[in-house]
């Protein structure tokens, strides 16, 4: 018993290990040891490709893996160049006039180790080697299938661009670019994964930026000892503070440039990853959930009153269940007489209690929701249809459950949509409420209450306390949080992350302690 309690502590401790480094393994002056490396690498894989020629009676080769780079464009504007020029002199001066004479293209890099050409074949470039060289050059014509530029479906906008990200990391970052025609502007890249090496990009303005933030940021990363990085999943719990465990989370993710674009404008940090479709936000504020780009594309009053109701349905969708349970149960005089006399009948009239029978229905709205999402797209409408009939009709007329009840679930699983990042810790939320106020009351719940407000209060991500603006309160930056002001007001200056108050931004990382 005690060795298995060891093994489970063990297993969900955080054991911090050395960060990956990549080893470097120079090259050699062979050609032919070269190429049966590189084949003894890849196991012989058929996507692997060399081309073996011959320059000015010097043995050379072409390398590139099959499908990431273009084609035509290695037959014309690499092959044929290299081919119809003259060259002379030795192997090392023959690669010089590739790269200044022959060649046109603007990406063309030196490389001397094996991990190079590794990285290079497989990020979409074209390798040439020549016998009796160690240098070799690697030359971007990448010409990998994406999928073209869309509306994202999960944030989606009525006014504004309708440009999403993609998954090529540099295709992201060219539109980062387009939107901000700024040299403040940069993009630092890294290699996170030893199995993976997935390359992932730091995006910034050098003059709005926290020094003191991005050298976090980059330590963070640095020793993330991941083998795989196949979405933003993985890099969250790596920014998030050590011993955090609240239902909140202090990374944004966003599939949007343009509110990417708007956060940086801040003195944010945004991170894309090669192959994901969306970006990563740090630091991240809980107020900000409740800002989307719409509210900044409508009139200064209809972006206040969208923002109120935001916030009202956040409180209604985690709090309505658990106090419509706490209310029926220990203090049914706060009903109305017609509506009491309607929930008591209905309560009456169904075999489970009314903590139980909630719930089940949550449970089981739960169950549709995944099910619907996870289906194909023709089968999800099915199973919303077939849910729908049997759980809002059928189980009602058979006595199963109560039609107040269901009411009061309908309204709270509609309302968490309003807010669709934040729909998770809503739905865990929602259960503990009900829980809460079915066992305890309504002092339960402003109990349960009260602890999820201190955790709010008490969370920071890179020393930027979770709740501010309204604590610690700053009067500046609230024109931009319940009640969003006119544009006049807004542009009169703009509020840094790091000008915040009750900001923390000394060097000692709390996720080292």
């Amino acid at each position: 018993m005690y060795q298995f309690i060891r093994e489970l502590k063990n297993m969900y401790t955080h054991h911090p290990t050395a960060p990956y480094i990549p080893s470097q393994t120079p090259t050699a002056v062979s050609l032919s040891s070269n190429i049966a490396y590189l084949k003894a690498i890849f196991d012989s894989s058929s996507d692997l490709t060399i081309r073996e020629i011959r320059l000015n009676g010097i043995n050379a080769a072409v390398i590139s893996i099959d499908n990431m780079v273009d084609k035509d464009i290695l037959a014309l504007g690499v092959l044929k160049p290299i081919f119809e020029y003259s060259f002379s002199g030795s192997s090392c001066q023959c690669l010089n006039e590739i790269k200044y004479k022959v060649l046109y293209t603007d990406e063309i890099v030196d490389i001397y180790t094996y991990e190079e050409i590794e990285s290079k074949i497989m990020s979409g470039f074209a390798v040439i080697a020549l016998d009796g060289c160690e240098k070799m050059l690697a030359v971007g014509i990448q010409g990998y299938q994406a999928r073209s530029i869309s509306e994202p479906e999960a944030d989606v906008v009525q006014r504004g661009s309708k440009e999403g990200f993609v998954e090529p990391m540099r295709i992201n970052m060219s539109m980062l670019r387009r939107r901000m025609k700024n040299p403040k502007l940069k993009f630092e890249t890294m290699t996170i994964g030893d199995v993976s090496r997935t390359e992932i990009c730091l995006c910034y303005l050098t003059d709005t930026v926290s020094p003191r933030i991005l050298k976090k940021v980059k330590k963070r990363l640095q020793e993330i000892n991941l083998k795989t990085v196949l979405t933003t999943g993985y890099l969250v719990p790596f920014l998030e503070n050590k011993g955090d465990f609240s239902f909140f989370s202090g990374v944004g993710v966003s599939e949007r440039p343009d509110t990417v674009c708007g956060k940086m404008t801040e003195g944010r940090i945004a991170i894309l990853i090669d192959g994901v479709s969306s970006a990563v936000i740090v630091p991240f504020l809980f107020v900000e959930y409740f800002q989307t780009l719409d509210d900044y594309s409508n009139r200064a009053y209809f972006a206040t009153f969208t923002r109120l109701l935001k916030y009202s349905a956040f409180f209604v969708s985690m709090l309505l269940p658990g106090i419509y349970v706490s209310l029926a149960t220990f203090n049914p005089e706060m009903f109305p007489t017609l509506m009491l006399n309607k929930i008591a009948g209905s309560i009456s009239a169904t075999p489970l209690s009314l903590m139980y029978e909630t719930l089940l229905i949550q449970l089981v709205y739960e169950i549709m929701r995944e099910s619907g999402l996870r289906m194909p797209q023709p089968l999800g409408y099915a199973v919303s249809i077939v849910g729908g009939m049997v759980v809002g009709e059928a189980a009602i007329n058979a006595g199963l459950i109560a039609s107040p009840t269901l009411m009061v679930v309908a309204i709270s699983a509609i309302s968490s949509y309003v807010i669709p990042n934040l729909y998770a810790p809503t739905a865990i939320l929602r259960i503990i409420f009900t829980l809460a106020g079915g066992i305890f009351g309504i002092w339960g719940i402003a109990i349960v209450l009260c602890v999820v407000l201190v955790n709010l209060c008490g969370k920071d991500s890179f020393g930027v306390p979770y709740t501010t603006p309204i604590t610690p309160f700053s009067a500046v930056a609230m024109r931009d949080v319940i009640i969003r002001a006119g544009w006049k007001i807004l542009s009169s200056g703009t509020e840094y992350v790091q000008n915040l108050p009750g900001v923390n931004l000394q060097d000692e990382d709390e996720y080292d302690e």
